[in-house]
């Protein structure tokens, strides 16, 4: 029984690592913490494999871009991760806070499946809120 705990333990806390690298700017730390055959899924994007998910997130190593993450739920069975959070992106000085529901599973220590849905319209709502708070803040 321990040892189940202690797996739950494990990807949560791999997890909850890659979130903390991101919004830390660490994206060097964050890539360590994916499996090279990581599978990256967004609603109604494309999947993202591999090299290409690297890639795009090493491009978000640049001042202008941010990453927060306010986690409001998050638990395990196994290797499986959920998430109930709000992400937030930032771009210059605008800032779009969505809703996420993420499913991860970690596969030897690494995430191999980072799954998450969200509303476009909440999204798009958190765009505009974005803006005209950066616009408003001038």
């Amino acid at each position: 029984m321990s040892r189940k705990l202690e797996l739950q333990q494990d990807a949560i806390t791999t997890v909850r690592e890659f979130f903390a690298a991101l919004e830390l700017g660490a994206v060097a730390e964050a890539l360590e913490l994916l499996h090279p055959d990581l599978v990256w899924k967004n609603t109604t994007l494309p999947d993202i494999r591999g090299g290409l998910a690297r890639k795009i997130l090493r491009g978000l190593d640049r001042d202008v871009f941010g990453f927060e993450v306010r986690m409001h739920h998050i638990a395990a069975n196994g290797d499986i991760v959920l998430t109930d959070r709000t992400d937030v992106l930032r771009v210059g000085r605008v800032r779009v806070a969505f809703w996420v529901a993420g499913t991860f599973e970690v596969r030897d220590g690494r995430i191999i499946l980072w799954d998450d849905h969200f509303s476009w319209e909440n999204f798009l709502r958190g765009t505009v809120v974005g803006i005209a708070r950066a616009a408003l803040s001038r």
